[in-house]
């Protein structure tokens, strides 16, 4: 199937995956971008799962606090290098987890960090959640796309969420 260059742009611009993955989901998809898109999840998904042994020695830590100052959060993630710590596209990211923590409460980064007896709490997991700014994907999927984009391991290392007058808690 033969794709516009519209189509191409439109849909680079809304995911923001190199051109020539764009073109080839959108091929595969026949030019439905819903499918396109969901391919492209896939392939991010993938390529996530292929880097995750890489180290990841550089990153941020990056902070939120609430308007009102009654809720704050911390989070580091990390990544491979700087040149990927420098990007805006990053930079969001931490600034969106360090948000998502500070607004959902989780107790833990992953599912795996759960314990038997806590398994059916995995929506308490950081990845597991929606994300706050978009319910369609979750932090994990936002993550993957992230890893995607950036050809690099990234890696929601730990989180701490402070609430005025609450327990401390720290994953």
């Amino acid at each position: 199937m033969n794709v516009s260059v519209e189509a191409v742009k439109k849909l680079r611009e809304k995911t923001g995956a190199p051109m020539g993955d764009v073109r080839q989901a959108l091929e595969a998809s026949g030019g439905d971008e819903a499918k396109a898109v969901k391919w492209l999840n896939q392939k991010g998904f993938e390529a996530a799962q292929k880097r995750q042994a890489r180290a990841t020695g550089a990153g941020r830590i990056e902070s939120y606090v609430h308007h009102d100052g009654r809720v704050a959060a911390l989070v580091e993630i990390n990544c491979e290098t700087d040149f990927v710590a420098r990007l805006p596209e990053f930079q969001q990211f931490c600034r969106d987890v360090a948000m998502q923590v500070a607004s959902q409460h989780p107790v833990c980064v992953k599912a795996e960090e759960l314990s038997t007896a806590q398994e059916s709490a995995k929506e308490a997991c950081l990845l597991e959640q929606p994300f706050i700014k978009d319910q369609a994907q979750t932090i994990g999927q936002l993550l993957a796309s992230l890893v995607a984009k950036t050809g690099e391991n990234v890696v929601v290392r730990r989180f701490t969420r402070f609430g005025l007058g609450e327990k401390f808690n720290a994953a």
